[in-house]
């Protein structure tokens, strides 16, 4: 039996230390995916909220954040994480409620993660330098790091402590301030993290909270604002063009993580049985609701049978339902306008391709938005399912016969985030990576990081890397001082 809503999980503002509800009473509800049920109101912040939160976080700049040590900063960062360990299952349940994503995964691996995004940068910031040159004995050139200001942080549904924690860390490592506008679907997590800020001694106006919606409410409010200096998002292609627009006007810095449409190239000397371990994985993972996903499969086609018939019988296996009963691997989507969207897909599927397994709701789940992991084949490479991010349980798998063929359909996409190479032939492996026009390439693996490294895509898949250094780079200005001696 799915787990029922015990308690309602009213998601208020939080504007410079305080809890407070919307100034024009505005709010709306948020829904349960695995149940339908509601799980309380969220409130709606104007533009005259997101004002009062940019202002706090202008003069928290000012205030005690922007007065101390780098080492008691970082020990402020550090504690966050602390925090959030010592309340993993409380964090963990409301991500599930809010997501549907199953419980074990939310415990097990995004609360850990979303806690050591802010014991890395902790320690990170330890090893961070800048530049010196010394031309001759006359002048000396150095650089400085200074924070960017007031950063607004604009996070998606699908993995929402791990990505927002992705972004506060470095940003409040580095000294900056934060106002965060959370997906409007999954408001629960970013609410908790704010009690969590507080309790952590973090001083009032370093971290705010405004929820909301895209257009015309929180999300464009904080896009637009004057005193806001950058803008980190993650999301949907199209959202990240009107947030791009609307920032030029004031000469925002950006970082965005946008959409992917990866490949997962399966050769035919690979190890099959790990990488259909993965593949299930990379599939199916948190719903297919990841940016990351290997949703467009190729193998070479020696193996491409044997492939197919395996990958379909491990599918089968999958538990669907119950996103808190620990043999549940999928979950519900996450709306059910998201459900019909998917569903969309499917029918197209359905016209121009074919099923092997999935394309419906599991039988004797009468409440929640679910879909069968769903695998499709034949489907020609101009199909709108070979080309646009699906964003569910949804995969193509496809023969491929040389190298070559393999690479230019693999580029064959406006996106270029991520992609996966499964052979055990060394040259082959980096040679084919060194030609993916993609951000990170994982050979015979999926989503192994090193927070060091960069992440991120190229054309359509976003701006810029986050990560070790890079992220650094973004939440920091440069100011080299001359000095002649």
């Amino acid at each position: 039996m799915v787990q029922t809503v015990a308690q309602t999980h009213h998601a208020r503002l939080f504007i410079d230390g305080a809890f407070v509800e919307s100034s024009a009473g505005k709010r709306f509800v948020n829904i349960n995916p695995a149940t339908e049920e509601e799980l309380g109101w969220v409130e709606e912040a104007t533009k005259e909220d997101v004002d009062r939160a940019v202002q706090a976080a202008r003069r928290a700049l000012q205030g005690p954040w922007g007065r101390l040590s780098i080492p008691e900063r970082i020990r402020l960062v550090r504690r966050i994480g602390d925090l959030i360990l010592e309340r993993r299952e409380e964090f963990a349940r409301l991500e599930t409620l809010d997501t549907g994503k199953p419980y074990w995964v939310a415990y097990e691996h995004e609360i850990p993660r979303a806690a050591y995004n802010f014991h890395f940068f902790a320690d990170y910031l330890h090893s961070v330098g800048t530049e010196a040159y010394q031309l001759d004995a006359g002048q000396l050139h150095y650089a400085i790091r200074r924070p960017v200001g007031v950063v607004g942080l604009i996070t998606p549904w699908n993995l929402p402590m791990v990505l927002l924690t992705w972004k506060m860390a470095p940003a409040l490592a580095m000294g900056n301030t934060v106002v965060v506008k959370p997906a409007e679907l999954t408001p629960l997590s970013a609410t908790l993290l704010a009690e969590v800020i507080k309790e952590a001694g973090i001083p009032d106006g370093v971290v705010n909270v405004v929820h909301g919606f895209g257009p015309n409410s929180a999300g464009a409010f904080l896009v637009e604002h004057p005193g806001v200096n950058a803008i980190s998002f993650t999301g949907e292609t199209t959202t990240g063009k009107t947030i791009m627009a609307n920032a030029s006007r004031n000469l925002k810095r950006l970082s965005f993580e946008l959409g992917g449409k990866n490949p997962n190239i399966i050769f035919a000397d690979a190890d099959l049985d790990e990488a259909i371990d993965m593949t299930l994985r990379s599939s199916f993972h948190n719903q297919g609701e990841v940016c990351l996903c290997g949703s467009r499969i190729y193998v070479e086609r020696p193996v491409y049978e044997e492939f197919l018939d395996r990958f379909v019988k491990r599918t089968k296996e999958l538990v669907v339902g119950d996103p808190f009963d620990p043999k549940t691997f999928v979950g519900p989507l996450i709306s059910r306008e998201h459900l019909e969207r998917v569903m969309g897909y499917v029918e197209i599927a359905r016209n121009e391709g074919r099923i092997l397994i999935g394309g419906k709701q599991p039988e004797g789940l009468t409440r929640g938005y679910y879909l069968e992991p769903t695998i499709v084949v034949d489907m020609p490479d101009t199909c709108r399912v070979m080309k646009e991010e699906v964003f569910g349980p949804v995969v193509t798998v496809s023969p491929f016969d040389t190298e070559e063929e393999v690479i230019a359909r693999a580029n064959d996409t406006e996106y270029g985030l991520s992609a996966t190479v499964w052979t055990t032939n060394l040259k082959r492996a980096h040679r084919v990576a060194h030609q993916l026009e993609v951000g990170m390439v994982w050979i015979n693996t999926w989503f192994l990081r090193d927070l060091r490294t960069p992440f991120g895509g190229m054309k359509q898949s976003g701006i810029g890397r986050e990560g070790g250094m890079h992220s650094v780079e973004f939440y920091s200005e440069l100011t080299n001082i001359t000095v002649k001696l």
